[in-house]
């Protein structure tokens, strides 16, 4: 009887893992692209590097978070870029991509993040959880933010 349990745990766990090495997803070369121009900006972002974060959206970017009553023009949210990046520190991130759609020089990703940040002024940390669409034009050889939605999912404490 303890062998018969034995097999059916081990004939389990291989179904198991077969079934999630064939949903993994295979990125394109392309696909992969998109996914490090997003890894870089969000780098840069940990930085606190306003200024080179926002070389990576274009003059014609219009975003829309969901602390946002309105979409956000480039000039709008670099103040609340520059705002943020003043007040709060990246200790870390994790970035987990879902979809990454390309068609020549345009791309939308979407993706989930965690953050763990901590406020300048009261040394406490701020866990956060979210979402975001990053909707892309490759300009010069780089992946620019034409627009966005997401942001925040967790509950603030």
């Amino acid at each position: 009887m303890k062998k018969i349990i034995k097999i059916c745990l081990i004939v389990t766990f291989l179904i198991i893992g077969n079934f999630n090495n064939t949903n993994a997803q295979q990125w394109s070369s392309e696909q992969k692209d998109v996914w490090a121009g997003i890894e870089k900006y969000w780098e840069i972002s940990t930085n606190n590097d306003a200024d080179g974060f926002l070389s990576y959206f274009d003059e014609s970017y219009i975003g829309w978070s969901y602390q946002s009553k309105v979409p956000q023009s480039k000039s709008n949210t670099a103040k609340w870029i520059k705002n943020d990046f003043k007040n709060n520190a990246t200790i870390l991130y994790t970035l987990t991509p879902i979809s990454i759609w390309v068609k020549g020089n345009f791309a939308f990703a979407n993706y989930f993040y965690s953050q763990l940040n901590k406020n300048k002024k009261t040394g406490k940390d701020d866990p956060t959880t979210g979402k975001w669409t990053d909707i892309l034009m490759k300009k010069n050889g780089k992946w620019m933010l034409v627009g966005d939605h997401g942001g925040r999912t967790s509950k603030k404490k």
